[in-house]
Protein backbone atom coordinates (compact mmCIF):
# COMPACT_ATOMS: atom_id res chain seq x y z
CA UNK A 1 0.00 0.00 0.00
CA UNK A 2 1.15 3.55 -0.71
CA UNK A 3 -0.32 7.04 -0.97
CA UNK A 4 -0.56 9.00 -4.22
CA UNK A 5 -1.26 12.71 -4.56
CA UNK A 6 -2.58 14.58 -7.61
CA UNK A 7 -1.99 18.33 -7.56
CA UNK A 8 -4.37 20.74 -9.30
CA UNK A 9 -3.04 24.10 -10.53
CA UNK A 10 -3.95 27.23 -12.45
CA UNK A 11 -0.53 27.79 -13.96
CA UNK A 12 0.37 30.94 -15.88
CA UNK A 13 3.31 32.24 -17.92
CA UNK A 14 5.54 33.01 -14.90
CA UNK A 15 7.98 30.16 -14.24
CA UNK A 16 8.89 31.44 -10.78
CA UNK A 17 5.38 31.80 -9.38
CA UNK A 18 4.45 28.43 -10.88
CA UNK A 19 7.45 26.83 -9.17
CA UNK A 20 6.50 28.46 -5.88
CA UNK A 21 2.94 27.13 -6.05
CA UNK A 22 4.04 23.70 -7.20
CA UNK A 23 6.57 23.42 -4.39
CA UNK A 24 3.97 24.50 -1.84
CA UNK A 25 1.49 21.82 -2.91
CA UNK A 26 4.16 19.12 -3.14
CA UNK A 27 5.17 19.85 0.46
CA UNK A 28 1.52 19.88 1.59
CA UNK A 29 1.00 16.53 -0.16
CA UNK A 30 4.03 15.11 1.62
CA UNK A 31 2.72 16.33 4.97
CA UNK A 32 -0.49 14.45 4.16
CA UNK A 33 1.42 11.21 3.66
CA UNK A 34 1.96 11.11 -0.10
CA UNK A 35 4.65 8.76 -1.41
CA UNK A 36 4.13 9.62 -5.09
CA UNK A 37 3.19 13.18 -6.10
CA UNK A 38 1.91 14.07 -9.58
CA UNK A 39 1.42 17.55 -11.07
CA UNK A 40 -0.60 18.56 -14.18
CA UNK A 41 0.37 19.16 -17.78
CA UNK A 42 2.01 22.58 -18.32
CA UNK A 43 3.04 22.79 -14.67
CA UNK A 44 5.95 25.17 -15.18
CA UNK A 45 4.62 27.30 -18.03
CA UNK A 46 1.09 27.76 -19.36
CA UNK A 47 0.98 29.70 -22.62
CA UNK A 48 -0.15 29.22 -26.21
CA UNK A 49 2.40 31.72 -27.48
CA UNK A 50 5.10 29.86 -29.40
CA UNK A 51 7.61 32.71 -29.15
CA UNK A 52 7.16 32.88 -25.38
CA UNK A 53 7.57 29.11 -25.07
CA UNK A 54 10.85 29.25 -26.98
CA UNK A 55 12.09 32.17 -24.89
CA UNK A 56 11.25 30.70 -21.50
CA UNK A 57 11.71 26.95 -21.99
CA UNK A 58 15.06 25.42 -21.05
CA UNK A 59 16.95 22.24 -21.98
CA UNK A 60 16.91 19.30 -19.58
CA UNK A 61 20.54 19.72 -18.51
CA UNK A 62 20.17 23.34 -17.42
CA UNK A 63 16.60 23.53 -16.17
CA UNK A 64 16.12 25.43 -12.92
CA UNK A 65 12.54 24.18 -12.52
CA UNK A 66 13.56 20.52 -12.69
CA UNK A 67 16.63 21.13 -10.54
CA UNK A 68 14.37 22.53 -7.81
CA UNK A 69 12.02 19.54 -7.97
CA UNK A 70 14.97 17.14 -7.85
CA UNK A 71 16.13 18.74 -4.60
CA UNK A 72 12.67 18.34 -3.06
CA UNK A 73 12.50 14.66 -4.07
CA UNK A 74 15.89 14.05 -2.51
CA UNK A 75 15.25 16.06 0.66
CA UNK A 76 11.93 14.36 1.44
CA UNK A 77 12.74 10.99 -0.20
CA UNK A 78 9.62 10.95 -2.38
CA UNK A 79 8.73 10.09 -5.95
CA UNK A 80 7.66 13.22 -7.86
CA UNK A 81 6.31 13.37 -11.40
CA UNK A 82 6.09 16.76 -13.09
CA UNK A 83 3.14 16.14 -15.39
CA UNK A 84 4.67 18.13 -18.19
CA UNK A 85 6.78 21.13 -19.02
CA UNK A 86 8.19 22.48 -22.29
CA UNK A 87 11.71 21.26 -22.91
CA UNK A 88 13.90 22.98 -25.50
CA UNK A 89 15.73 20.62 -27.85
CA UNK A 90 17.12 23.39 -30.05
CA UNK A 91 16.54 27.07 -30.82
CA UNK A 92 13.29 26.27 -32.62
CA UNK A 93 12.31 22.84 -31.33
CA UNK A 94 10.31 21.93 -28.22
CA UNK A 95 8.78 18.80 -26.69
CA UNK A 96 5.99 18.53 -24.14
CA UNK A 97 7.71 16.32 -21.56
CA UNK A 98 6.65 14.45 -18.43
CA UNK A 99 9.55 13.91 -15.98
CA UNK A 100 9.80 11.66 -12.92
CA UNK A 101 12.27 11.77 -10.02
CA UNK A 102 12.99 9.02 -7.50
CA UNK A 103 13.53 9.52 -3.73
CA UNK A 104 17.25 10.06 -4.34
CA UNK A 105 16.45 13.05 -6.54
CA UNK A 106 17.53 11.23 -9.70
CA UNK A 107 15.68 11.84 -12.95
CA UNK A 108 14.83 8.21 -13.71
CA UNK A 109 12.81 8.64 -16.90
CA UNK A 110 10.78 10.99 -19.05
CA UNK A 111 8.01 10.80 -21.64
CA UNK A 112 7.37 13.11 -24.59
CA UNK A 113 3.70 13.55 -25.47
CA UNK A 114 2.93 11.48 -28.55
CA UNK A 115 -0.48 12.76 -29.66
CA UNK A 116 -0.64 16.46 -30.53
CA UNK A 117 -3.80 18.40 -29.66
CA UNK A 118 -4.74 19.77 -33.08
CA UNK A 119 -8.46 20.49 -32.91
CA UNK A 120 -11.05 23.08 -33.89
CA UNK A 121 -13.76 23.09 -31.23
CA UNK A 122 -15.53 26.18 -32.58
CA UNK A 123 -14.89 29.25 -34.72
CA UNK A 124 -13.29 30.91 -31.70
CA UNK A 125 -11.57 27.93 -30.02
CA UNK A 126 -8.90 25.96 -31.81
CA UNK A 127 -5.54 24.48 -30.83
CA UNK A 128 -2.51 23.57 -32.96
CA UNK A 129 -0.06 21.85 -30.66
CA UNK A 130 1.91 20.33 -33.52
CA UNK A 131 3.02 23.83 -34.56
CA UNK A 132 4.68 24.28 -31.17
CA UNK A 133 5.93 20.83 -30.20
CA UNK A 134 7.64 17.84 -31.75
CA UNK A 135 5.60 14.71 -30.96
CA UNK A 136 7.23 11.90 -29.00
CA UNK A 137 7.51 8.36 -30.32
CA UNK A 138 8.42 6.18 -27.34
CA UNK A 139 6.09 4.49 -24.88
CA UNK A 140 7.50 4.80 -21.37
CA UNK A 141 7.21 2.62 -18.27
CA UNK A 142 8.70 3.45 -14.87
CA UNK A 143 9.48 0.82 -12.24
CA UNK A 144 8.12 1.98 -8.89
CA UNK A 145 8.46 0.05 -5.62
CA UNK A 146 4.78 -0.86 -5.97
CA UNK A 147 4.63 -1.83 -9.66
CA UNK A 148 5.00 -0.46 -13.18
CA UNK A 149 3.77 3.03 -14.03
CA UNK A 150 2.79 3.99 -17.59
CA UNK A 151 3.28 7.63 -18.60
CA UNK A 152 0.84 9.54 -20.82
CA UNK A 153 -0.22 13.18 -21.19
CA UNK A 154 -3.67 14.76 -21.71
CA UNK A 155 -4.79 14.25 -25.35
CA UNK A 156 -3.18 10.78 -25.28
CA UNK A 157 -6.28 9.84 -23.29
CA UNK A 158 -8.30 9.60 -26.52
CA UNK A 159 -6.05 6.87 -27.94
CA UNK A 160 -6.87 3.64 -26.06
CA UNK A 161 -4.28 1.55 -27.91
CA UNK A 162 -1.51 3.42 -26.06
CA UNK A 163 -2.92 2.41 -22.68
CA UNK A 164 -3.51 -1.14 -23.87
CA UNK A 165 0.10 -1.49 -24.95
CA UNK A 166 1.36 -0.11 -21.63
CA UNK A 167 -0.94 -2.45 -19.71
CA UNK A 168 0.18 -5.46 -21.76
CA UNK A 169 3.76 -4.56 -20.87
CA UNK A 170 2.82 -4.74 -17.19
CA UNK A 171 1.65 -1.24 -16.19
CA UNK A 172 -0.82 -1.29 -13.30
CA UNK A 173 -0.82 2.50 -12.82
CA UNK A 174 -1.21 5.19 -15.51
CA UNK A 175 -0.58 8.91 -15.19
CA UNK A 176 -2.69 11.35 -17.23
CA UNK A 177 -1.49 14.86 -16.30
CA UNK A 178 -3.73 17.21 -18.24
CA UNK A 179 -4.85 20.67 -19.23
CA UNK A 180 -8.21 19.55 -20.61
CA UNK A 181 -10.28 22.40 -21.98
CA UNK A 182 -13.48 23.28 -20.16
CA UNK A 183 -15.37 22.56 -23.39
CA UNK A 184 -14.17 18.98 -23.84
CA UNK A 185 -13.78 18.26 -20.13
CA UNK A 186 -17.45 18.78 -19.41
CA UNK A 187 -18.34 16.29 -22.14
CA UNK A 188 -15.68 13.58 -21.98
CA UNK A 189 -13.17 13.78 -19.08
CA UNK A 190 -14.79 11.47 -16.53
CA UNK A 191 -15.98 8.95 -19.11
CA UNK A 192 -12.61 8.63 -20.83
CA UNK A 193 -10.64 8.24 -17.60
CA UNK A 194 -13.02 5.60 -16.24
CA UNK A 195 -12.93 3.75 -19.56
CA UNK A 196 -9.11 3.61 -19.63
CA UNK A 197 -9.13 2.30 -16.05
CA UNK A 198 -11.77 -0.38 -16.63
CA UNK A 199 -10.59 -1.70 -19.98
CA UNK A 200 -7.04 -2.19 -18.64
CA UNK A 201 -7.82 -2.85 -14.96
CA UNK A 202 -5.32 -0.20 -13.91
CA UNK A 203 -5.27 2.80 -11.60
CA UNK A 204 -5.53 6.20 -13.27
CA UNK A 205 -3.81 9.21 -11.70
CA UNK A 206 -5.05 12.35 -13.48
CA UNK A 207 -3.72 15.67 -12.15
CA UNK A 208 -5.27 18.63 -13.97
CA UNK A 209 -5.09 22.32 -14.69
CA UNK A 210 -8.19 24.24 -13.60
CA UNK A 211 -10.01 27.53 -13.97
CA UNK A 212 -9.44 30.68 -16.00
CA UNK A 213 -5.82 31.33 -16.86
CA UNK A 214 -4.08 34.66 -17.49
CA UNK A 215 -4.67 34.33 -21.27
CA UNK A 216 -8.42 33.69 -20.75
CA UNK A 217 -8.09 30.02 -21.63
CA UNK A 218 -10.28 27.87 -19.38
CA UNK A 219 -9.32 24.41 -18.19
CA UNK A 220 -11.67 21.88 -16.66
CA UNK A 221 -10.00 20.80 -13.42
CA UNK A 222 -11.60 17.75 -11.77
CA UNK A 223 -8.34 15.98 -10.95
CA UNK A 224 -9.21 12.32 -10.43
CA UNK A 225 -7.79 9.17 -8.94
CA UNK A 226 -9.67 6.19 -10.42
CA UNK A 227 -9.54 2.57 -9.30
CA UNK A 228 -8.96 -0.35 -11.72
CA UNK A 229 -12.69 -1.10 -11.68
CA UNK A 230 -13.65 2.46 -12.62
CA UNK A 231 -14.53 3.81 -9.19
CA UNK A 232 -13.64 7.45 -8.58
CA UNK A 233 -11.66 7.25 -5.36
CA UNK A 234 -11.22 11.00 -4.98
CA UNK A 235 -11.87 14.14 -7.02
CA UNK A 236 -10.78 17.76 -6.80
CA UNK A 237 -13.55 19.50 -8.71
CA UNK A 238 -12.22 23.06 -8.95
CA UNK A 239 -9.67 25.44 -7.51
CA UNK A 240 -6.03 24.81 -6.81
CA UNK A 241 -5.08 22.16 -4.28
CA UNK A 242 -4.45 18.43 -4.08
CA UNK A 243 -6.00 15.06 -3.32
CA UNK A 244 -4.38 12.06 -1.62
CA UNK A 245 -5.54 8.43 -1.83
CA UNK A 246 -4.19 5.15 -0.42
CA UNK A 247 -3.53 2.69 -3.23
CA UNK A 248 -3.71 -1.12 -3.05
CA UNK A 249 -1.26 -2.25 -5.69
CA UNK A 250 -2.55 -5.86 -5.54
CA UNK A 251 -5.99 -4.95 -6.92
CA UNK A 252 -5.14 -4.79 -10.65
CA UNK A 253 -3.77 -8.34 -10.73
CA UNK A 254 -6.81 -9.65 -8.82
CA UNK A 255 -9.21 -8.06 -11.32
CA UNK A 256 -7.14 -9.19 -14.31
CA UNK A 257 -7.22 -12.77 -12.98
CA UNK A 258 -11.02 -12.69 -12.74
CA UNK A 259 -11.55 -11.14 -16.18
CA UNK A 260 -8.49 -11.90 -18.36
CA UNK A 261 -9.35 -9.39 -21.08
CA UNK A 262 -5.74 -8.19 -21.39
CA UNK A 263 -4.87 -11.56 -22.92
CA UNK A 264 -6.95 -10.72 -25.97
CA UNK A 265 -6.19 -8.27 -28.74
Amino acid sequence: MFNVSCIQLTSDNNLYTNLEKTTDYILKSIRNGADLIITPENTSLFTLNHKELLEKAEPMKSNFFLDSISKISKSYKKWVLIGSLPIKLSKKLLVNRSVIFNPQGDLVNYYDKIHMFDVKLSSSEKYEESKKFKPGSKKVLVKLPWGLLGLTICYDLRFPHLYRELAKKGAIFMTVPSAFTKTTGEKHWHTLLKARAIENFCYIFAAAQTGKHYNNRQTYGHSLIVSPDGQILKEKEKGEGFIVVKIDETLPSKLRAKIPSLKGN
